[in-house]
This record gives structure tokens, sequence and C-alpha cells, in this order.
């Protein structure tokens, strides 16, 4: 059976053996950041609607878990934002109500959390993987490009409501691009800021594939390993 929005299972560097759900059409998002390995957002949109039918999307989980495939998480990620999808809440219902034994991860920009919809629908969740590239707007601007209205200050007061409400780990992710937001003065905000989430992790990434600019390089491992002493006892490189 060809799988139209499950992918994998994958072997990930933080999940291990993973199985991607896709609920989101190719590159429809938030953000368009500009070291997407997936190219540039042809669908800039922060509208939330059934994207995918959401039907489809259970009966087709429902056949592969049924096999009792051997498997680390259950992960919403794919080509775009999985919050956009108006019934993701619904899903993850229905694998924690018929799968129990299967922990459930969202990775995602983390623009929606201001509502608090949203934050109730994700709730059931194990884990929850936001990424936060920039504090600055004009650092959060150059990097990830929102649709307009989004700010970076709205993405943390989100996140900030996720931290009160969500009683499962997060897992703060910060991308990190040469010239952009490795400088002292970004870096004190990221620290701020981080106290003021309080994730359970913060983890560091830089391109390790081609970015959508191809002017995107990665981080060298001692800047790496700088900025994870300068940001905290919480903060790991992902390798």
């Amino acid at each position: 059976m060809k799988l139209k929005y499950i992918f994998g299972p994958v072997i990930s560097r933080r999940l291990g053996r993973s199985l991607g759900i896709d609920l989101i059409p190719f590159k429809t998002c938030s953000l368009d950041c500009i070291y997407c390995e997936c190219g540039r957002t042809n669908s800039l949109t922060r509208e939330r609607k059934e994207y995918v039918p959401t039907d489809e999307v259970i009966n087709e989980l429902n056949n592969y878990l049924s096999t009792s495939p051997e498997l680390d998480y259950l992960t919403f990620s794919g080509s775009g934002e999985p919050t956009l999808h108006s019934d993701i809440g619904k899903i993850i219902n229905f694998l924690k109500d018929n799968y129990p034994q299967y922990k459930v991860a969202l990775l995602t920009n983390g623009t929606l959390f201001t509502d608090k919809n949203v934050i109730a629908e994700v709730k059931r969740a194990d884990l929850i993987v936001p990424s936060l590239d920039g504090v600055s707007e004009e650092v959060f601007s150059k990097i990830n490009r929102p649709v307009n209205n989004i700010t970076s200050q709205e993405i943390i007061s989100g996140l900030e409501n996720l931290r009160k409400e969500y009683p499962g780990e997060i897992w703060l992710e910060i991308f990190i691009v040469p010239g952009i937001n490795d400088k002292e003065k970004e870096l004190r905000l990221f620290k701020e800021t981080i106290a003021r989430i309080r994730p359970d992790k913060v983890q560091l990434n830089t391109l390790d594939r081609p970015g959508t600019e191809t002017w995107v390089r990665p981080v060298p491992e001692e800047k790496l390993r700088s900025v994870t002493g300068f940001l905290g006892d919480k903060v790991e490189i992902v390798t």
C-alpha cells in the first residue's frame, strides 16, 4: 500500500526510530526559513484548516500501527507546519487512545501557540520540539521570513503559554546561522528568553545539508561549543 500521509520510519538523531506524519501540503508554512532543506515556502500562511483529509490520515495510521511496528516516536513533521492542520488534536487523541504504547512528538515552528486552542489540541503529545531562531525582530525576520504580522515576541509569548499549560517535555531548538544569530547581543537575548520559556532542553542545530539560501553555511563545532557554554547547562548540540 502506498502511504500518502506517513513516512519512514527514519532513524532520527534525536528521536530514534521515528515514524513521520505529514499533515500539510508541501511547503505550506507560516515561515520561510533561509535554512530549510525543503526549499522556499510556496504557500506562506497562518490559516488553519483541514489541509489533508483527517479520516484518511487516521485510517492510514491505524492500518500501519495495527501491525505493531517497533518505533520510538510517532512524529508530526514533514514539509510544512503541522499545527496549521485544524484536526491535529483529533489525530493525536486517536493515537493516544488506541496506541498508547507509542510516544507522540510534535516538531513545530511555534508560531501558533498564542492560540490557546492550539495548545489544548496538542497537550496529549509526549514531546514538543519548537524552534526559535531569533529573539530580536531584526534577526527573526532575517532568518525566518514570517507571514505578515508574526513577530518573535508573539512566538515567545506563545511558548511561555505552552510551558504553563503543557505537561509534557519541551525541547527548544535554536538553529545557529553564522554572522546573524551567533553574536553576543543576540545570544544574551536567547539566554534571557530561555529562562522565561523554561524548556526541558535546548538543542543547538546548524546546517548539515543545503538550505533554501545557498549563502547559509554551517557553524564550526568550536563556535557551537562556545555558544553552548554561554547559554547554560540545559543546552546540547544536535549532531
